[in-house]
């Protein structure tokens, strides 16, 4: 009897061992879904308990599955189940193990960098390299790139790849990745990388003007331009005066140049600048330029300066044109009604002068320009009354031509008496020479040939030559007697003929 009931216990407990299965999917991915099942007869159960690696999993009443919405790789292991039942009395009864492994879907990501110590401004590729499973290589993935817990770029991508245009000192630090399914959510991140980045020192700082034309004028634009050749990272540049030192300007920005603007130049503005550019090191100073202003001309001031209080034909009128302001060389033209009388430069600047003989249509508006290069202003008019230019022109004329006329009627009658005279010093010379036996009445006849009136002989004779234009006249003056008697005719005549004079004086203004 014993024996027996010894049997029916042993079978009991095998039945209680044999008669529950539990169900598992036999291959298991990253993300699936898996689900235990313990199976057996249909009695009236109590609870089911499921196990991994003997480790008691959920315990529920009357729940025959048990599911893992997504599996990981820790899911991985040995899984069984029990379950207790109600007969003649309660009976527990477990399953046997299934082992379950769950494989990988996609290798965990390695970040890698084009450079993990770039330089400051050059670009850097980011890369998140993985791998999907040969038998889910159709699964899509969708990556995420991080530095210092902050998503970098638009956040998720389909593609492995992240572009940084130029890496920066701020941009130091550390990065990771993170790939994705896009479906099942299975989500894996890679260990942090470091990058370091390196900041190239400023070099060669200068300093550069631009301005409409190429020349700095008052009143127009001015443009300061300080550049590095070479510096990376955000640069602080600055402008200052020689003089003063003082800061005219700072800009920081990432750039190897900056610009600062002065709208409106003054003549103040004139002088010696200079810039600095500072990216953490050292700061660089440029050279010292000096940047002059040009000055457009000031509208000029015509003067009039006359001898006499009223001008009249003949003066010497100064006509005196100045610019109080202007850059010289200063460039002045002289103008009467319009039209262009002359023109002078003021190399160092200031004013000048032009002379003016007045002539009768000279009357009337005058002006004058200036203009140096930059700027042409021209003055208001002037006027000049010109008195006394109808008769007094015309006794000039008239003085002029009776002169002219005097001249040539002197000259004529200066050659007349000269012929008349070497004729007569002829007529001299033959009397004398005469032979010894002539008679004395051929000397008579010849004195009294050609006898002249009481006035004349009693009278000297003047005669001026080429007295006009010249300021020396010259005189010929001679006298004629009549002698007493006929016997010293001819001694008294010969004696007497060398009694013409030529007489000079000079004529007083």
């Amino acid at each position: 009897m014993l024996l027996w009931l010894l049997l029916v216990i042993f079978a009991l407990v095998s039945e209680q061992r044999d008669s529950r299965t539990l169900l598992a999917p036999s291959s298991v991915y990253e993300g699936d879904s898996i689900t235990l099942t313990c199976y057996g007869e249909n009695l009236k159960i109590k609870t089911v308990t499921y196990y991994k690696d003997t480790k008691k999993l959920n315990l529920s009443k009357g729940v025959l599955r048990f599911s893992i919405p997504r599996a990981v790789l820790s899911d991985s292991g040995n899984y069984y189940c029990t379950v207790t039942e109600k007969r003649l009395w309660w009976w527990t009864k477990t399953s046997k193990t299934v082992k379950i492994k769950v494989q990988e879907l996609f290798q965990h990501p390695v970040l890698t960098a084009s450079s993990f110590q770039p330089t400051e401004g050059v670009p850097v590729t980011l890369t998140c390299e993985t791998r999907l499973s040969p038998q889910r290589s159709n699964i899509q993935l969708q990556f995420c790139f991080f530095r210092d817990s902050h998503a970098l770029g638009s956040g998720w991508s389909s593609s492995p790849e992240l572009q940084i245009p130029a890496i920066w000192s701020e941009d130091a630090g550390y990065y990771w990745c993170e790939a994705e399914t896009v479906t099942n959510k299975v989500r894996k991140q890679s260990f942090q990388s470091q990058i370091h980045v390196q900041r190239v020192p400023i070099s060669n700082v200068s300093l550069e003007t631009r301005a409409p034309g190429g020349q700095v004028i008052e009143g127009g634009e001015l443009v300061l331009l300080c550049s590095v050749a070479e510096g990376t990272g955000n640069i602080t540049f600055s402008w200052h005066r020689e003089v003063t030192g003082t800061s005219l300007g700072k800009k920081t920005q990432r750039s190897l140049s900056a610009e600062l603007e002065i709208p409106v130049v003054k003549e103040s503005d004139a002088g010696e600048y200079y810039c600095r550019a500072d990216n953490g090191h050292n700061p660089i100073q440029s050279e010292v330029m000096n940047i002059p202003v040009k000055i457009p001309v000031s509208c000029p001031i015509l003067t009039l300066r006359a001898p006499k209080a009223q001008a009249v034909v003949g003066d010497v009128v100064e006509l005196h044109c100045e610019s109080l302001r202007g850059s010289p060389p200063i460039l002045y033209r002289f103008y009467h009604k319009n039209i262009t009388l002359g023109n002078s430069s003021a190399p160092s600047g200031g004013g000048t002068s032009f002379n003016l003989f007045l002539t009768a249509e000279l009357s009337g508006n005058y002006s004058c320009e200036a203009d140096n290069g930059l700027e042409v202003q021209r003055s208001e008019a002037v006027p000049l009354s010109i008195s006394g230019s109808g008769g007094y022109r015309r006794d000039l004329v008239t003085a002029r031509a009776l002169g002219g006329l005097f001249g040539v009627l002197g000259f004529i009658g200066a050659a007349f008496l000269f012929y008349c005279w070497s004729h007569k010093i002829s007529g001299e010379s033959s009397a004398t020479n005469a032979p010894r036996g002539a008679s004395s009445p051929n000397l008579q006849e010849f004195t009294h040939s050609s006898p002249l009136p009481a006035m004349e002989e009693l009278q000297p004779v003047y005669v001026n030559v080429d007295s006009v234009g010249v300021d020396v006249v010259y005189s010929q003056v001679w006298s004629n007697e009549q002698p007493g008697d006929s016997a010293n005719t001819g001694r008294t005549f010969l004696e007497n003929k060398d009694f013409q004079v030529i007489y000079s004086s000079v004529k007083k203004s």
